[in-house]
């Protein structure tokens, strides 16, 4: 259940309305770095995690600040575009339209929301939730979620260059700052943990057997490039603590021969050359009871 407090989570402030810094604004939004992206992302990690309550309570508070977010963005995008329409149009341009989209503004902001954000990103592609992390684990969903932050802060850092009015420096440094924080919470999750138990995600999974060789080599796969050989994924202790790091394996080494394919039945169409004799024998006719079970026949 949530409830709203007609009171925003922090103060926003527009000293001089910029539609164009509107636009840009609309990344923080809907964009795959995005408020909308880790609003989704923690709000369905929380409501699918099936651990210790503690952590799916810090998803589900953390998800819903950044419901708040969102809110403090659209209510800055709208602001920014107050005026817009009433702006001077260059007189070479005589279509308005034009003129928005020369001068960077987003047309959809007057067209389709009346001066208002939209869910999408700065060129008005609507939000995909393609771009949310939910592995159903908590250590991928920590690192995931890391990860996520790193690239929104390094958003807002970005967008706060391109800005000199007061209030939206002030609100940038305030997202800054909570996007500060949230890095910080999820890294000590993975450090509450432990390295043994979060350095690899799914922690209930050891590497065994002849696989082992394969946990800790780093494979060279640009042999005619000098690697500096103090780097430190090339020796030295595994992070894990189960293993030491092998550097420069040649990628030949755990090479196979390549296997060839059978030959395609005639059905699927892959050209005479690709089809081999008897295509229409045996191969047919495992080719359609798989399509027939596929489509329920």
């Amino acid at each position: 259940m949530f409830f709203h407090h007609k009171d925003l989570a922090y103060t926003v402030r527009v000293d001089k309305p910029n539609p164009v810094f509107g636009r840009m604004l609309q990344q923080a939004i809907g964009g795959p770095e995005g408020e909308l992206r880790v609003m989704t992302q923690y709000l369905f990690q929380g409501w699918g995690y099936r651990g210790p309550e503690k952590y799916r309570d810090m998803l589900l508070s953390t998800g819903t600040e950044e419901i708040g977010h969102v809110e403090l963005l659209a209510t800055a995008v709208a602001m920014n575009l107050e005026g817009a329409k009433s702006e001077m149009v260059d007189e070479v341009v005589t279509n308005p339209a034009v003129a928005a989209r020369m001068g960077a503004l987003e047309p959809r902001h007057f067209l389709s929301a009346g001066l208002a954000a939209m869910p999408s990103d700065a060129n008005g592609v609507p939000f995909n939730a393609n771009s949310v992390d939910t592995a159903g684990n908590l250590i991928a969903n920590m690192r995931a979620n890391v990860a996520a932050e790193a690239v929104g802060r390094t958003l807002a850092a970005r967008l706060l260059e391109l800005t000199d009015d007061p209030g939206m420096k002030d609100l940038l440094r305030y997202l800054i700052a909570r996007d500060t924080m949230h890095q910080q919470q999820w890294l000590a999750v993975l450090d509450e943990l432990g390295p043994e138990m979060a350095t690899n995600a799914p922690g209930d999974f050891e590497n065994t057997d002849e696989y082992a060789k394969h946990a800790y080599s780093f494979i060279n796969h640009a042999p005619d490039g000098e690697i500096d050989p103090g780097a430190r994924w090339l020796s030295g202790p595994t992070f894990d603590g189960k293993g030491e790091f092998v550097g420069a394996v040649d990628p030949v080494a755990n090479s196979a021969p390549l296997t060839p394919l059978q030959p395609a039945p005639p059905e699927v169409h892959a050209g005479v050359e690709a089809t081999g004799p008897g295509g229409s024998g045996a191969a047919s006719g495992v080719m359609k009871s798989v399509v027939g079970k596929v489509l329920g026949d």
